[in-house]
């Protein structure tokens, strides 16, 4: 039988944030296993821990129908579960092995109670996007392209999974979207991307997002570490948040549409114009734990 978990990201209460399955030990599991796994956990992505080396962890992520490069909210997810299982102390940093790279982790913790996972994404990377391409982009949610905020950044962008990003004018229109999941999932495939990421200005460096990925199996990601860091490194890369020193933060809320309010913290390290470490933080809490039979075990 193979343990799971399933934890709630970027939230410290129960029902909120994004869902996550989480299994420790899957090194036997054949690619099959894995993705019949992820299709009954149902969560929008589960991580799997195919091999431990010291501070260093082998993992795969899973959503219902696919295998992807990487996810934030499962990242922070798994580091939470693990420090709880006490298989992570916090002391030294934990490194991922992810098919986008290699994921630094840190945590913080309160008298020695496991509170906030940090996890260094993958470098950034931007796209331009054709200036025609608004309109589209602005039908498929269900809005005019006079909705589209002009003075904010729509790019595609990367910090381990590639997103559109297409800015709003407030988080009233955001709230009342209505996607078109076929013609947003058309898009986004179209243009070489995971999501259409809308976000939208709520202060200074605060933003409101909603996140579709249907091209993935995910009409709407309740909460999104990967494509939250992304976002700050663009708006930093554009000089569209204010910086101290040679730093810059931000804060992301995500979920609310869905009833399922999350909370994603950006800290983002500037040479220059240049961003050089995105920095994604957040709590979790574990909502069940359960057992599964594989179909099939490797080598067997």
């Amino acid at each position: 039988m193979i343990a799971y978990s399933e934890v709630s990201a970027f939230t410290e209460t129960p029902g909120h944030g994004n869902r996550a399955g989480v299994v420790l030990r899957a090194g036997e599991l054949s690619r099959t296993d894995l993705q019949a796994l992820a299709a009954q956990i149902g969560a929008p992505e589960t991580v799997y821990v195919m091999r431990r080396e010291g501070q260093i962890l082998r993992v795969r992520y899973f959503t219902p129908t696919q295998e992807v490069d990487f996810c934030g909210h499962a990242t922070v997810a798994l580091g939470l579960t693990l420090a709880q299982a006490g298989e992570w102390d916090g002391t030294s940093v934990l490194y991922l092995d992810t098919l986008a790279g290699r994921v630094p982790l840190r945590l913080d913790s309160v008298a020695g109670v496991p509170q906030r996972v940090w996890m260094q994404q993958p470098a950034p990377s931007y796209r331009p996007l054709p200036r025609s391409i608004r309109t589209e982009l602005a039908e498929a949610l269900g809005i005019d392209a006079r909705m589209v905020h002009r003075g904010l950044p729509m790019a595609a962008a990367s910090t381990g999974l590639w997103s559109v990003f297409l800015p709003l004018l407030d988080s009233v229109i955001l709230d009342g979207l209505e996607p078109d999941l076929p013609r947003i999932q058309a898009l986004t495939e179209a243009l070489g991307v995971v999501s259409l990421y809308a976000y939208a200005p709520m202060g200074v460096n605060r933003f409101a997002a909603r996140d579709f990925a249907p091209a993935v199996g995910i009409p709407e990601d309740p909460v999104t570490g990967s494509a939250a860091g992304a976002l700050m490194a663009l708006l930093a890369s554009q000089g569209r948040l204010p910086v101290r020193g040679e730093r810059a933060c931000g804060v992301v809320y995500q979920g609310h549409a869905l009833g399922t309010p999350g909370e994603v913290e950006v800290e983002l390290e500037l040479q220059g114009e240049r961003v050089a470490a995105v920095h994604v933080g957040g709590q979790a809490t574990v909502e069940r734990e359960g057992t599964w039979a594989p179909r099939s075990v490797v080598g067997r």
